[in-house]
């Protein structure tokens, strides 16, 4: 645990600096760091972070109840992050609570923010932490659809120009994904299709498209107008087969057992916990 906060610090070392003014960073839980907050806030900057089960927090007053509808209820209360050395930090805790489990079986998601009230509701605020999940998935299909990542040993010196041919092959298939949509609908074509079955039939036929098809064939599409070429696109998305590539989206993970937290010792040391046992253990 020590070796992975001393990692995790020197990371912060790296990103905080790069805060400007009024910037938002919307992350994950795993940022929901005193250290990077009070980062954050020192660059006058703003955040939006789920917030982490050890980060120790005081309310100054009790929910009240923001908005409700068919998904869920959000709810809103303001609370004071204290650093190590004395400083306070106002922020607002929001409670989103789904009436169906998102994709890890949670049904109350905690959202953290310093950004005031004025600029932003507690409904916005939800909002903007969900759309995170598209710039997420964005790496997610890099990586596993798009080969973004050699798995080797090692990263070779080109690791950088991989991920950038990465980035543009990934525009590619934002474009044939628009293109579906515009003809079978957004909710089917986000619900229904894989994007790496897509990626998959792009790699796979990719070759024998350039060797059964003549160069002089494909300067046809270089010429064609904006509105043309859309035109076109919509056409050939109409003769795909959408059952090619059906999703198969995985089930509800099991409920994970719930820990202990304690405020006053947010993280615990396995290594330091082992030494002083065998410290006691060794005690004549």
């Amino acid at each position: 645990m020590k070796t992975v906060m001393l990692k995790s610090d020197r990371l912060f070392d790296e990103v905080l600096p790069t805060v400007e003014e009024d910037d938002i960073w919307i992350a994950d839980r795993n940022f929901c760091t005193l250290k990077f907050l009070f980062g954050i806030a020192a660059g006058q900057g703003y955040f939006i972070i789920r917030q982490h089960q050890s980060l120790p927090w005081q309310a100054t007053d009790d929910f009240r109840l923001v908005s409700q509808s068919d998904s869920g209820t959000v709810f809103e209360q303001n609370i004071i992050l204290s650093a190590d050395d004395g400083q306070l930090l106002k922020a607002r805790r929001i409670k989103v609570c789904l009436k169906q489990p998102n994709r890890d079986g949670d049904r109350e998601i905690f959202i953290l923010t310093n950004l005031p009230f004025e600029v932003a509701n507690a409904i916005l605020i939800a909002q903007m932490y969900r759309k995170r999940w598209k710039l997420e998935t964005l790496f997610q299909v890099l990586t596993e659809n798009l080969c973004c990542e050699i798995n080797t040993l090692g990263y070779p010196k080109a690791a950088l120009f991989t991920f950038c041919i990465a980035l543009v092959a990934y525009n590619v298939l934002s474009t044939v994904q628009a293109a579906l949509r515009s003809v079978h609908g957004t909710e089917k074509i986000e619900t229904e299709v894989s994007s790496y079955y897509l990626a998959d039939e792009i790699k796979g036929t990719y070759r024998g498209m350039m060797i059964a098809i003549p160069p002089d064939e494909w300067c046809v599409f270089q010429n064609m107008t904006f509105t043309e070429l859309s035109l076109t696109l919509k056409h050939l998305a109409g003769l795909v087969k959408l059952r090619t590539f059906r999703r198969h989206p995985r089930g509800l993970k099991k409920a994970q057992p719930k820990r202990t937290y304690l405020k006053n010792k947010p993280h615990v040391s396995t290594a330091k916990i082992l030494t002083q046992k065998k410290l006691q253990n060794n005690t004549p």
